[in-house]
């Protein structure tokens, strides 16, 4: 228990970390991208209003001038290249004059595939791209965005590099501070598991006593609704404390199972049958379908016991005249046991609650049936220690189902 609480503190702070880390190097780069394509945007709709130019005011002052913000340096350290087509694709000017890695050829290509799918805005390649309609057709202005991209791309690389860096520290320090961190959780989980160990074995000896003792009353002055009442008891106690060193054992990360192969079908068939009377004598009716063959890798006894709880529990529960169905099948990789008991009332939906320890979803009822609220505990504590998964849940409020599902093969 202890390692699993350990494994989730290391998950969930892991995970923190890893949302919190990754939402700003997220932000961090996005805002980066698009800061890049609103500046290049800019300048291609400069260029688009000037007629594929940058403009110079002291020569040409119709021109627009540079926008504020936008350095005086920027006609001369932007690379980019112009097309112009007419409604027929053909090509009525190219000025590749501005750039070197682009020739002619490859310049009037670009423009020409684009106009032929329709394209008006985007990039190409590294180049982002905005055309423009005139009177003489359209023109393509091609902006070089190659070294913003690979700067861009250097520090996302960078940034997940370092931020993967910090992460792998992290866990190294978070798997040490971790061992502090559940240390006195560890010492008072040993400390309770020793007290329930001591305090089981100092009451059992009272209830033993106890009960010899109900039984020479008995013997001397026969039976009584007194000597009954105290039997019934002692028989209440002794089975709660079983069930808490039961659970204190089963808590440890090594339960001790006598694993072997078995009939299952067999075993629950077995169990049944000794309920059968049971639900007889109360007026319950027990319908059950088990395939035959079928064969499991586990403890026989314990499972038989998972078994006796949950039947138990559905007999108690099961409200005057109640149905109590039971089947067991298998399929390609999983045994799934399927227990469903009408009850008088219950709330609707997931009902895993009901395997905490000692919950008791109605006190009263529960004392009358004698149950203390650990029963499902146990059902639930052997399943886990056989790498299983148990669920209850309730589809209309007056019956419950327990859902059990069991690997097969040799793990």
């Amino acid at each position: 228990m202890i390692k699993r609480l350990r494994r989730k503190f290391i998950v969930i702070t892991m995970s923190s970390i890893f949302v919190v880390l990754g939402g700003m190097i997220g932000g961090i780069n996005l805002a980066n991208y698009i800061s890049i394509n609103q500046r290049a945007d800019e300048k291609l709709t400069l260029l688009m209003e000037n007629r594929g130019q940058f403009p110079r005011q002291s020569e040409e002052p119709e021109k627009k001038p540079l926008p504020p913000g936008m350095s005086p340096e920027a006609p001369f350290e932007t690379r980019y290249f112009t097309v112009t087509l007419n409604a027929k694709k053909e090509v009525i000017s190219a000025d590749v004059g501005r750039i070197a890695a682009i020739s002619r050829q490859t310049a009037e290509r670009y423009a020409i595939t684009l106009y032929e799918k329709g394209k008006t805005e985007g990039f190409k390649e590294h180049y982002k791209y905005q055309m423009a309609r005139s009177e003489e057709g359209v023109m393509y202005v091609f902006l070089d965005c190659g070294r913003e991209l690979s700067t861009f791309y250097s520090f996302l690389g960078m940034s997940i590099l370092i931020s993967l860096s910090g992460l792998l520290l992290v866990f190294v320090l978070v798997l040490f501070f971790s061992r502090l961190a559940v240390g006195p959780v560890a010492e008072s989980y040993e400390k309770q598991k020793q007290f329930i160990t001591d305090a089981s074995h100092e009451i059992k000896t009272p209830l033993t006593i106890i009960d010899a003792n109900t039984e020479v009353l008995e013997l001397e002055n026969g039976e009584n609704e007194w000597t009954v009442g105290i039997k019934n008891q002692v028989r209440r106690l002794s089975s709660l404390t079983e069930k808490l060193v039961f659970l204190s054992r089963m808590d440890e990360e090594q339960a001790k199972l006598q694993i072997q192969e078995f009939s299952i079908s067999e075993a629950v068939l077995e169990i049944v049958q000794s309920f059968e009377a049971i639900a007889e004598m109360k007026g319950k009716e027990l319908q059950t379908e088990v395939l035959p063959n079928l064969f499991y890798y586990g403890d026989e006894t314990m499972l038989q016991q998972m078994l006796s709880l949950l039947l138990d529990n559905a007999i108690k529960y099961s409200g005057e005249n109640g149905v109590i169905r039971l089947s067991l099948r298998k399929t390609e990789k999983y045994l799934e046991f399927l227990l469903w008991n009408t009850v008088p009332e219950i709330g609707q939906g997931n009902l895993d609650i009901l395997f905490e320890r000692f919950y008791r979803p109605d006190s009263s009822r529960n004392s009358e049936t004698g149950g203390y609220g650990i029963g499902l505990s146990v059902a639930k504590a052997i399943v886990t220690a056989h790498k299983g998964k148990i669920h209850a849940r309730s589809r209309d409020g007056k019956s419950i189902e327990f859902h059990i599902v069991l690997q097969t093969g040799r793990d």
